[in-house]
């Protein structure tokens, strides 16, 4: 079967060393068909520290200077590169909706084929990364998870991405770091209601690996929400293993497969120029 990686991280990204000249040559020693590179650009942060003023809730900027460099290197290795590896040049845009005009920017940068949507950070709180949800009663969890899924919303319907990030990017912290297991049932017509606009929009979702080598046992999404997406008329999946090392650039991408036949899809996508590409994976 040919597999592909459609989420992963380089030297670019402010949390990954890894040497885009190595992670080329692991996504090639695997037989890739695709291999996209998405290295963090957090629109709400994309301007050095000095513009934000004192009350921030970031330990990083200087996105639009990351992004730069990340996708000039991609597409001139992409023009100089003749493997039998695909490379996508993408970007995981964050929190578009927070910075339309720089989404804007981002979205009509003809080097890129692909725009991974993604949410980190909701408004006035830090990136899940650093909330430690320990102490919180359930009122305080169910209050930022149903602001993290109305900002969701709000990102699919006035951003433009091709396919949406790890759905479940909360429960990496909540649940596996953190020991807390929220019901998010409760907010499953507010993210069908995300579905259906990314579907009227032509977009997709991704199936994220990492959750299986990190020890959170499942994907984000897991399977229910895969099929929620295939059910309501779904046709766009991408698959990644949002490696920020070049040996996990591949890992559990058959797990993820796994997930999409069980979801109803026969086959998942890749993007070139902004334009899905299918593999069937029957």
């Amino acid at each position: 079967m040919n597999l592909i990686d459609c989420h992963t991280h380089t030297q670019f990204s402010f949390d990954s060393d890894a040497p885009i000249a190595d992670c080329i040559k692991r996504a090639e020693s695997l037989g890739l068909a695709a291999y996209a590179i998405t290295d963090h650009c957090e629109c709400n942060w994309w301007y050095p520290r000095e513009h934000y003023g004192e009350d921030v809730q970031s330990e990083d900027f200087g996105f639009g200077q990351d992004f730069e460099r990340s996708v000039s290197a991609v597409d001139r290795i992409k023009a100089e590169y003749s493997g039998r590896t695909r490379i996508i040049c993408g970007t995981e845009m964050g929190q578009g909706h927070h910075a339309p005009d720089i989404a804007a920017r981002i979205a009509a940068d003809k080097r890129l084929d692909f725009i991974i949507g993604s949410l980190h950070q909701i408004r006035n709180e830090w990136d899940f990364y650093y909330i430690d949800c320990k102490d919180f009663s359930g009122d305080r969890i169910y209050d930022l998870l149903e602001r993290y899924f109305r900002e969701i919303y709000e990102m699919c319907t006035t951003v433009e991405f091709d396919v949406l990030a790890h759905l479940t990017y909360c429960l990496r912290y909540m649940k596996q770091r953190d020991g807390i297991e929220p019901d998010i049932s409760r907010f499953d017509e507010l993210i069908a209601e995300s579905f259906r606009a990314l579907i009227e929009k032509g977009r997709g979702i991704e199936i994220n690996t990492s959750g299986i080598r990190q020890g959170f046992g499942d994907c984000f999404p897991d399977l229910k929400y895969a099929r929620l997406f295939r059910g309501l008329g779904g046709e766009i999946l991408s698959i990644g293993s949002d490696a920020h090392k070049a040996e996990d650039i591949g890992s559990d991408i058959e797990k993820g497969i796994d997930i999409a036949r069980a979801a109803g899809f026969s086959r998942i996508a890749y993007f070139i120029k902004r334009t899905p590409y299918f593999i069937d994976i029957d």
